[in-house]
């Protein structure tokens, strides 16, 4: 194993529990890709390995023993195997279960890898065989490769395939699942608790706006949660047909679901013109969206998005402001909440982070990314 000397503010982060390397603390003589000692003035620190991607450089590490690993994160999440109403759910989230660079989900029988950096990618095999000895009852497995690479974006890696569309459940609710199209799967699961939410009473005799709807499960939630109407938002063409599935697997009539493929700012336009008003509006953007006429950072331009809700939103009406920016704190988004909301008051009654499936590094303020605001507006 390669040792190398860091310096000591890089040293300070790792014992402060920071499993992130940063390519600030390291030059770029000193690390190849591949596991390495970390030494501060001559004393062992700990073990890591090296690897470019999103978020550093690397990570550190306790063990690669990885099927202690998986048998640590199965007994973490027993109460998400026991729920019969929810199919689908992390059982492995990066350094809050002890090995960053990679994440696996459930989707009902079917397990789904997220590779992060080349060098986890190398250890895929060790990984595969330690996960099918502790989820022996899972299917098949698929892999989504997030990182720059020659290889197949998405692809079926053991076992049985999954349907083309796959049901899975979600505090009862049923949503259609893709496993081996893209990046993207149909769903977040991060979002489950605020869905949760949607379904137990935040939407009940409302009428809900859900933009960056993607497949509208927002939308779905709302609707089996007794909202009077629901309204979708997404510039993407394929999503309204991916939204009327989830409607469809629900038993849904679309009378009172509509579905708009269109950019949001336009929406607020044609909502304004045609006197539309709604009792709820989620707000769910991507971190950074460009299109023809703007570039969109929740960091710089999410205020604008609050601001344009206010002319549209009824009386007491509430909004749901959710961002996955890790790199914005909470209270850098409460500002740029407020700066939208101008004079106008608001309380709020609600906040969500991420779920309990997606365990965290307690250490890092980073690794819980979701922040979600329940708003209320004062009259």
């Amino acid at each position: 194993m390669t040792k190398i000397t860091i310096n000591k503010f890089a040293a300070k982060k790792i014992r402060q529990g920071i499993s992130v390397l940063d390519v600030r603390d390291f030059s770029h003589e000193n690390y190849a890709d591949g596991f390495a000692a970390l030494y501060v003035d001559k004393t062992f620190l700990t073990n890591a390995y090296f690897s470019r991607q999103n978020k550093g450089v690397g990570w550190t590490i306790e063990t690669t023993d990885f099927v202690q690993l998986f048998k640590t994160a199965k007994a973490k999440r027993q109460n998400y195997f026991n729920d019969e109403l929810t199919t689908a759910f992390r059982i492995f989230n990066q350094d809050g279960d002890g090995f960053g660079g990679m994440t696996v989900d459930i989707y009902g029988n079917f397990a789904l890898f997220s590779w992060y950096n080349s060098f986890i990618y190398s250890l895929k095999a060790d990984i595969l065989n330690a996960f099918r000895q502790v989820f022996p009852e899972i299917l098949g497995g698929y892999e989504k490769v997030r990182f720059e690479s020659k290889l197949p974006i998405s692809s079926h890696i053991f076992g049985e395939t999954s349907p083309d569309k796959l049901t899975i459940l979600e505090n009862g609710v049923k949503y259609q699942v893709f496993l081996n199209d893209g990046l993207m799967t149909g769903i977040f699961l991060d979002q489950h608790e605020v869905r949760g939410a949607l379904l137990d009473e935040l939407a009940v005799g409302k009428d809900v706006l859900n933009l960056f709807s993607y497949t509208a499960a927002f939308s779905v939630a709302a609707a089996m949660g007794g909202a009077v109407s629901t309204v979708s938002v997404d510039l993407a063409k394929r999503s309204r047909e991916l939204s009327e599935a989830h409607f469809k697997a629900n038993g849904l009539a679309l009378e009172n679901h509509k579905f708009h493929v269109m950019d949001v700012f336009e929406y607020f336009k044609y909502a304004a013109r045609k006197n539309l008003t709604f009792d709820l509006i989620v707000i769910d953007p991507p971190s950074f969206a460009r299109n023809k006429k703007m570039t969109f950072s929740v960091a710089k331009n999410y205020h604008q998005l609050i601001a344009d809700s206010l002319p549209i939103l009824n009386k007491y009406g509430k909004i749901i402001a959710s961002t996955n920016h890790a790199g914005l704190t909470r209270e850098a988004f409460l500002t740029e909440l407020s700066k939208g909301f101008g004079t106008q008051k608001f309380d709020i009654i609600k906040e969500f982070s991420l779920p309990a499936d997606f365990v965290t590094n307690p250490c890092d303020p980073h690794s819980d990314y979701l922040k979600v605001f329940v708003l209320e507006i004062k009259t």
